[in-house]
């Protein structure tokens, strides 16, 4: 669970920022997801994912299996990481106080999906083993 008061973890807050890209006629939505501090990136990172995967926060409603396309910028690389993932996990809106509405996304097993996990895990290091809250646990 986040702490609503820690504006390093809000929905609001410019370290996270997730624009929805236009979606119809049963193409992925398109999310882009900016993560600026190493704090944000572990609590939305979800490492019990059989290959990973990323808490996205947005107030847009999915289902459970709804593919998307995630473009994913990690703190200050400004390489951009395309995956293309499915939702796997959701945190309604109006879920209560202390939740932040959004998606969790599970990488692929291709290429994509094991790098974005890679660049994730060699930025976290050490901080994977911590026992802090996150998004999604």
């Amino acid at each position: 669970m986040n702490d609503p008061a820690d504006p390093r973890l809000s929905i609001s807050s410019p370290t996270i920022s997730a624009m929805p890209n236009g979606v119809g006629g049963g193409r992925p939505a398109v999310l882009s997801l900016s993560i600026k501090e190493k704090a944000a990136l572990y609590a939305a990172y979800m490492p019990y994912l059989k290959n990973g995967g990323i808490f996205v926060p947005t107030n847009r409603p999915y289902n459970i299996g709804d593919e998307v396309y995630l473009i994913l910028t990690l703190l200050d690389d400004p390489t951009r990481l395309p995956v293309a993932g499915k939702v796997v996990w959701i945190s309604p809106s109006g879920g209560g106080a202390s939740k932040t509405p959004g998606i969790g996304v599970h990488f692929p097993a291709d290429e994509s999906g094991i790098m974005a996990r890679r660049r994730i895990e060699e930025a976290l290091g050490a901080a994977l083993r911590s026992s802090r809250p996150t998004h999604t646990i």
